[in-house]
């Protein structure tokens, strides 16, 4: 059973958020993913475009899956976070981006992701996503992130470049590239 100490820690880090403005003058509210965030997040993954959701899954993913939910929703702060961005659009607040990252099988690394909804593109919301989870990874620990990523997904390649991550070729599939980021 957790102490009380690391009980309210984990609470804080739950309930921590904050407002990001992007390059166009947007704004969106960006904070940990919840349980309560399923149907968002289940709701998000449909609207991607096919593109979008083959650069994320490295595959034909159209729903998903309640296994894939409880997965994406799965969080302890420390070994597997993921922030969403959410943004009210029609009365509604959806999710437009989510960062993530599980600790890997290699200690001291950790395999990370970032998406943002097609219309929220180019914004510098990846960037921002990404900058809070990289900090929480160094925070956390962490000397190594990493992500496996479609080679043909130019617009993650600059993202991974701008944030100082490095690319080499996946030795095993041409079509997928590595970038590794040293914390």
């Amino acid at each position: 059973m957790a102490s009380p100490d690391t009980a309210r820690e984990t609470n804080a880090k739950i309930d921590e958020h904050w407002i990001e403005h992007l390059n166009d003058g947007s704004h969106v509210l960006i904070r940990p993913i919840r349980p309560e965030d399923r149907e968002r997040e289940a709701e998000f993954i449909r609207n991607l475009s096919p593109q979008s959701r083959h650069f994320r899954f490295l595959g034909a993913v159209k729903e998903a899956s309640p296994a894939l939910l409880d997965t994406l929703l799965q969080t302890d702060h420390s070994h597997r976070m993921a922030f969403v961005a959410l943004a009210y659009q029609d009365g509604k607040l959806i999710e437009v981006g989510v960062s993530r990252y599980a600790a890997s099988e290699e200690n001291g690394h950790c395999e990370c992701a970032v998406t943002v909804a097609d219309a929220w593109q180019r914004r510098g919301l990846g960037t921002a996503l990404m900058r809070h989870l990289i900090e929480t990874a160094r925070q956390n620990g962490f000397q190594q992130m990493y992500s496996v990523d479609d080679a043909a997904n130019t617009h993650l390649q600059a993202l991974a470049h701008e944030l100082g991550f490095q690319r080499t070729r996946d030795p095993e599939d041409a079509t997928l590239v590595i970038h590794r980021l040293e914390l």
